[in-house]
């Protein structure tokens, strides 16, 4: 952009891009697939490796991370005692009957296991979840707050996090954004 200086005013004068410089700009957002990720919560997993872990499911299943790269991943940290987690959880359920392709994993981060299993029969939580005896993932992901929230890429990276109640929205063009 180009300012010019006329009888004391400034005038913005608009440069126009080469049409190459445009032409490349189009072919590269498109080969990128660009999608704007919304705002995420703070975490010091942003941009790094999601910390695997391979854990045994409420169902009798076992949910291992490494099983799905390739994959974009939800994984949602709630618990029986959280307020917030009771608006959110409704949302994760519904993301994850309409996106089929997106692997959700509840962790459960009560001391008793029936508690989780409460939790899951109150809101017909059809996803896998863990019952994170000890909060040792927790620990892991150092989630401070509940309900947290992580979307991870299909090459295993955190890509958005979510703290907060009512980011059905956001949550849902987190995982595209990750796709």
């Amino acid at each position: 952009m180009r300012v010019q200086r006329t009888e004391g005013r400034l005038t913005f004068l608009s440069v126009r891009p080469s049409l190459h410089f445009v032409a490349v700009l189009a072919v590269v957002t498109a080969a990128c697939g660009a999608r704007e990720l919304p705002p995420s919560a703070p975490s010091v997993l942003l941009g790094r490796p999601i910390p695997d872990f391979r854990r045994p499911t409420l169902d009798g299943s076992t949910f291992d991370t490494k099983d799905e790269r390739g994959h974009v991943v939800i994984v949602k940290f709630f618990a029986k005692y959280c307020e917030p987690c009771k608006r959110t959880l409704p949302e994760v359920e519904r993301l994850h009957r309409e996106r089929p392709d997106v692997a959700v994993v509840g962790l459960d981060e009560d001391e008793h296991e029936w508690d989780a299993r409460e939790v899951v029969a109150t809101y017909g939580l059809t996803f896998p979840v863990v019952h994170d005896a000890g909060n040792i993932l927790f620990g892991r992901y150092r989630v401070r707050d509940l309900p947290m929230t992580f979307v991870v890429d299909a090459s295993g990276s955190v890509r958005w996090t979510a703290a907060s109640v009512g980011a059905h929205d956001a949550l849902a063009r987190a995982v595209e954004a990750a796709r």
